[in-house]
């Protein structure tokens, strides 16, 4: 005897569930229409319904729809997990775009400089720097 389908507690019109941590702090937890996140090798996007998945979080921007507008969130990295129209994503640090200022971005360029940093590090705070900066210029 086949068993019966799972139902979903969420109703066929409704959204996805997306939710950023930080050690932290709580940074973003609300209904999407669809999202992209950055993975480590790409970036990767979430409509309703798509199979579980986990994957690793590379250094970049999430975008998302929500009441009919594109936000974003700066991600630095962690892990993400789909599961049953919900998007959690851990990371070590998120920035709403409201929340890069001159002054984070001016400490991101600075760091990227650093000329202590072995060159993975380098890497890592020039993508850093790199992805703040385009946030910022998205008004």
């Amino acid at each position: 005897m086949a068993s019966p389908r799972k139902q979903s507690t969420m109703g066929k019109d409704s959204f996805l569930r997306i939710t950023v941590i930080t050690p932290e702090r709580r940074v973003l937890d609300e209904p999407t229409e669809s999202a992209v996140i950055p993975a480590h090798d790409g970036e990767l996007g979430i409509l309703r319904n798509r199979a579980a998945l986990l994957c690793e979080l590379g250094v970049g921007v999430l975008r998302f729809r929500s009441g009919g507008q594109t936000r974003r969130v700066f991600i630095d990295g962690g892990f993400a997990q789909v599961h049953e129209n919900r998007i959690t994503l851990l990371s070590d640090s998120a920035l709403g775009e409201e929340e890069v200022t001159s002054q984070v971005l001016a400490q991101a360029e600075e760091a990227a400089r650093d000329a202590r940093l072995t060159p993975s590090q380098r890497l890592r705070a020039r993508r850093r720097a790199a992805a703040l900066r385009g946030l910022s210029q998205r008004g």
